[in-house]
């Protein structure tokens, strides 16, 4: 799946050490799909050179305002024309100074002030240049004029000093460009989301669980997030980073056993949207053993279980009406091993639930491919195979059409 086909790009680069990362987010765009045509300023050229860059995106970089391969010698109008979105990375302090005053004099600041595309910066400098009023002024300005600023992030800097002012990762980066493409269907609405497994304890070092990876859950909190939403991810034990952190519109609270993930998802229910789709142990053992319980020959343990609280359920009891319509719009998830549709809509009947997700296919588990049935009042609808990032958006799209 590539998120930015035939988007036409324009990566500008300043002048800042940050600019060493920007041959590899080239790379991540255009495996994402997207052409890119590169524009540098001059100090830009100290720090990576315009060779590299072209070699890269197949395409020449331009580096002055008076360059006359452009047949009308006006770059700074004919690359903004084509471009779906520019993208400067690292953008400097001074470049962001002149850019929130509306300065342009080289080639790069000149084609911003000309463009008739978004502008998406991600700023990169010393902490202590990031905190100054006069940059925190030059921010304001730039969010004011509706252009995205992505991060920075904190961490260590090329001057020896650590603090806030890092250029986000390429990876980061190329994530929320592809983000900002996408449509902001729950701009504005809240989203609480369960994933991964949950883990109930035998003894110290043994427990019960699921066979679950996390991976649909994670997805679908990423394309909420694109979508515009704010999220609450509620995570079983799971190694998967966080979907878009940087933005900061996402709040993510690990757990480990399913009475854990009932208090915290219990706790979050003032929210527009609920995703039931963490695969939560419906037992525990009733009194797990405070020491490793030593094996005793072929003899098995005696384990008593109980069952254990029921998550979607009891957020059910609590879903509200505004609108004429139910909040939060409760969605659960379901893995069966054998007649799923009948199962899940006999699960969607008895938890009292608009919406039930299917995983068809024994294979999902861990994989990065899905397929699914949504079954809902009006009976079920295949969605395709694809990756679950796919898959996620337009399970997004379904629910956003039903809220």
């Amino acid at each position: 799946m590539q998120s930015l086909l035939n988007k036409k790009i324009v990566l500008g680069i300043s002048g800042g050490i940050a600019a060493y990362k920007t041959p590899e987010l080239a790379r991540q765009l255009m495996q994402e799909g997207a052409s890119v045509q590169v524009v540098m300023t001059e100090a830009a050229t100290q720090f990576v050179t315009p060779v590299t860059m072209q070699a890269l995106t197949g395409n020449p970089v331009y580096t002055s305002q008076w360059d006359n391969s452009v047949a009308n010698n006006m770059a700074h109008i004919e690359l903004s024309r084509k471009a779906d979105a520019i993208l400067i990375a690292p953008a400097s302090a001074d470049l962001m100074a002149k850019l929130s005053l509306g300065l342009a004099d080289d080639l790069l600041s000149t084609l911003c002030l000309a463009r008739d595309c978004p502008l998406l910066l991600a700023p990169a400098m010393n902490k202590q240049m990031w905190e100054h009023a006069a940059t925190q002024r030059s921010v304001q300005r730039l969010h004011d004029d509706s252009v995205a600023v992505l991060g920075p992030a904190s961490g260590f800097q090329a001057c020896g000093e650590v603090g806030i002012g890092r250029m986000l990762e390429p990876s980061e980066i190329a994530e929320q460009t592809i983000a900002f493409f996408q449509k902001k269907i729950l701009r504005g609405k809240k989203v609480l989301i369960t994933a991964g497994p949950t883990f109930e304890a035998i003894d110290p070092v043994r427990g019960i669980t699921n066979h679950s990876s996390g991976k649909m859950g994670f997805a679908i909190a990423r394309a909420a997030l694109e979508a515009g939403a704010q999220v609450q991810l509620i995570a079983g034990p799971c190694d998967l980073p966080t979907p878009l952190e940087a933005t900061g519109k996402i709040t993510r609270t690990n757990v480990t056993s399913a009475k854990e993930m009932h208090t915290a998802t219990l706790a979050a229910t003032d929210c527009d949207i609920f995703f039931a789709v963490a695969a939560v142990a419906d037992w525990s053992v009733a009194k797990p053993a405070k020491e490793k319980i030593k094996r005793q020959g072929k003899e098995a343990p005696n384990l008593e279980f109980i069952a254990n609280p029921d998550i979607l359920l009891d957020v059910a009891k609590t879903v509200k009406t505004k609108g004429g319509k139910p909040y939060p719009y409760c969605v659960g998830f379901a893995a069966e091993s054998t007649n799923l549709e009948a199962h899940a809509q006999e699960k969607r009947k008895r938890k009292g639930i608009p919406m039930v997700v299917g995983n068809i296919g024994p294979d999902t588990f861990g994989s990065d491919l899905n397929q699914l049935l949504v079954i809902d009042e009006n009976g079920s609808k295949k969605i395709a195979k694809a990756e679950k990032l796919e898959l996620a958006r337009q399970l997004i799209q379904l629910v956003a059409k039903k809220i």
